[in-house]
């Protein structure tokens, strides 16, 4: 019983290398897919020790590396494989400056790598995270890529500017780089951001939780795929506009 939650652990490492493994390849969808497998996983380690009261030193060095390959290499490897196809089919592939657009999908391991090392030696971060956690970041980028992905994979229709009512693939090659760096500085930020964990169910210790929940059916619902990068980023903005986390 005690190796359970280390073996869910492994399970979301899987799932977060096979998650690498596609979004290299430009699969941002079955990527996205696995990156949630490996989520659910990671919560399921988490929720299994405390069940369980197998708590080890191991498990928690094992929960961090697990999480830097599904939530930090994973989507630094779709930015980058989606950055490389845009500048393929705008033909900057042989133009040095088109390539430093690559070193931004750099950030996401990087910075997620720093936020996990601060959270383990960071005691006020067990009922409240500072800063935006690892997973939350990586589904931002999973679904957002996934949601631009008709564009990388037609090159000729790419150049025509396919998605979202004309938006061009030189916006995306900028714009891109650019958030990922932003959202990177977010992972290490001292913002107090809430958990979705909750004691009990009385809506007025819970109201930013069940907003959130709200807020990610209908956008789904409504907007599909990019409906979860936009409550991703209604995560963030509530934890900024509450600012009521208590951090113990």
């Amino acid at each position: 019983m005690k190796h359970i939650p280390n073996t869910l652990t492994c399970i979301s490492l899987a799932f977060g290398f096979y998650a690498s493994v596609l979004g290299l390849s430009g699969n941002y969808y079955g990527a996205m897919m696995a990156l949630f497998a490996a989520a659910v996983f990671d919560f399921a380690d988490g929720l299994a020790a405390r069940l369980l009261k197998a708590y080890s030193p191991m498990g928690r060095e094992l929960d961090s590396l697990a999480d830097i390959i599904s939530f930090g290499v994973a989507p630094g490897m779709m930015l980058f494989s989606f950055l490389d196809k845009l500048i393929y089919a705008l033909s900057w592939n042989d133009a040095w400056a088109g390539r430093l657009f690559l070193l931004s999908a750099f950030a996401i391991p990087v910075f997620s790598g720093l936020r996990l090392a601060k959270f383990n030696i960071d005691e006020r971060q067990k009922t409240s995270f500072i800063g935006l956690p690892v997973p939350a970041h990586a589904i931002l980028w999973a679904s957002l890529l996934t949601a631009f992905s008709p564009a990388v994979i037609h090159y000729e229709e790419a150049v025509k500017g396919l998605i979202f009512s004309g938006i061009s693939p030189e916006v995306l090659l900028v714009s891109l780089p650019l958030c990922a760096v932003a959202t990177s500085f977010l992972l290490v930020s001292g913002i107090p951001m809430f958990s979705l964990k909750i004691s009990s169910f009385a809506w007025k210790e819970n109201k930013p939780q069940y907003i959130l929940v709200l807020s990610a059916i209908l956008s789904v619902t409504f907007l599909g795929i990019i409906g979860i990068s936009v409550t991703i980023l209604l995560y963030i903005l509530l934890s900024v506009i509450t600012r009521k986390v208590k951090i113990s």
